[in-house]
């Protein structure tokens, strides 16, 4: 097993749902241990389904504040993780000068989805349980923890 990295960026699109999602799930289980960021194409507000479905699991994203490739503190990762087609183009671009490995999870963007709350809130719980299979088998969590 690869031994974990000390720094890992999620993108997506607009930094409103995949990313926040995905850094939220990351800092939970492993947060101590990593520095854990996320950024977007370009910003939104975070979005309210995200923040309650993380919620439901115990995970506080409602402080979330979006960042952009531009407006990141510290370009310092050694894993990107880019969520959209369009933050792979950009996470490519930031990384061209980097010793930093770039990974590609296509995600759903819930956001897109239409119909009843209950029907977007299911969405979106099946996108947290997505990343979180996928952090889970990626960055595995402590034995105890």
């Amino acid at each position: 097993m690869n031994a974990l990295p000390s720094a890992v960026l999620f993108a997506c699109s607009m930094n409103s749902v995949r990313s926040p999602m995905a850094e939220g799930l990351l800092k939970s289980t492993l947060g101590h241990r990593i520095y854990v960021d996320s950024v977007g194409v370009r910003g939104d507000q975070v979005n309210g389904f995200a923040v309650e479905v993380l919620a439901e699991i115990g995970i506080d994203i409602s402080n979330h504040k979006p960042k952009t490739f531009k407006t990141l503190d510290d370009t310092s990762f050694d894993v990107v993780i880019s969520l959209s087609p369009e933050a792979q183009h950009s996470a490519v671009e930031l990384t061209r000068w980097m010793s930093c490995e770039v990974e590609y999870w296509p995600t759903l963007d819930p956001s897109v989805v239409d119909g009843s709350r209950e029907r977007r809130l299911e969405t979106f719980r099946q996108v947290r349980d997505d990343l979180k299979r996928r952090i889970d088998v990626r960055f595995p969590p402590e034995n105890g923890n």
